[in-house]
């Protein structure tokens, strides 16, 4: 159990596996989801999201699925971004519940149920990834953090990895804060890999 973040293939997110799920609630609403956010594209006169990878056979180290969870406490992340952020950029980079890679001026706020909340708040991979950028740049994360998030890799290397033994050998802002680093490093890789692959990540 808990918060995790995860990618979406084609198949579920156009709903093609609901009648099938239908007694697995983390499956349910996402052929909803899918049909609303292309009405509000188009009214705002974008191009629909219909081009999506399908799910891949597991590879660790592929980057070709996206699945982390939440279980440090975010204290620290968030006084960094209250730090170093605007209200409305910690917004864009906090607030969605459904990362897309489509560029969007504003997030798109729709009435449909997500995991956790009655509404689904979509955001652009591009803005949020301009967002967090800096964020890595200030705690200057490492280039040891994983690359991938194939299968929990962030969070082992933040929980039971070297990211301890990593921070004794590389000081620096980053290491002052595991926790905040995990979450500027989640954030970080879940923008990079939704443009990356094209695949929505949301809550689950």
């Amino acid at each position: 159990m808990g918060v995790y973040l995860v990618s979406v293939g084609a198949r579920e997110w156009f709903g093609e596996d609901e009648d099938e799920d239908q007694e697995d609630e983390d499956q349910v609403g996402f052929g909803e989801l899918a049909s609303a956010l292309n009405a509000e594209l188009l009214r705002r006169g974008l191009p629909p999201y219909t081009s999506l990878p399908e799910e891949t056979p597991f590879v660790r180290g592929s980057g070709m699925a996206f699945e982390e969870k939440l279980i440090p406490p975010m204290d620290g992340f968030t006084e960094l971004c209250r730090a170093h952020l605007s209200q409305e950029e910690t917004d864009t980079l906090c607030g969605w519940s459904a990362l897309v890679p489509i560029s969007l001026d504003e997030e798109i706020c729709l009435p449909v149920e997500s995991g956790y909340t009655d509404e689904t708040m979509v955001a652009g991979a591009p803005q949020v990834l301009a967002i967090v950028e800096r964020l890595a740049r200030i705690v200057d994360l490492p280039p040891e953090i994983p690359a991938t998030s194939d299968n929990l890799d962030l969070t082992m290397w933040f929980r039971d990895g070297p990211a301890k033994d990593t921070a004794a050998a590389r000081p620096g802002p980053w290491a002052e804060d595991l926790d905040a680093a995990f979450y500027v490093a989640l954030y970080l890789r879940a923008a990079q890999f939704v443009l990356r692959r094209g695949s929505p990540v949301v809550y689950s």
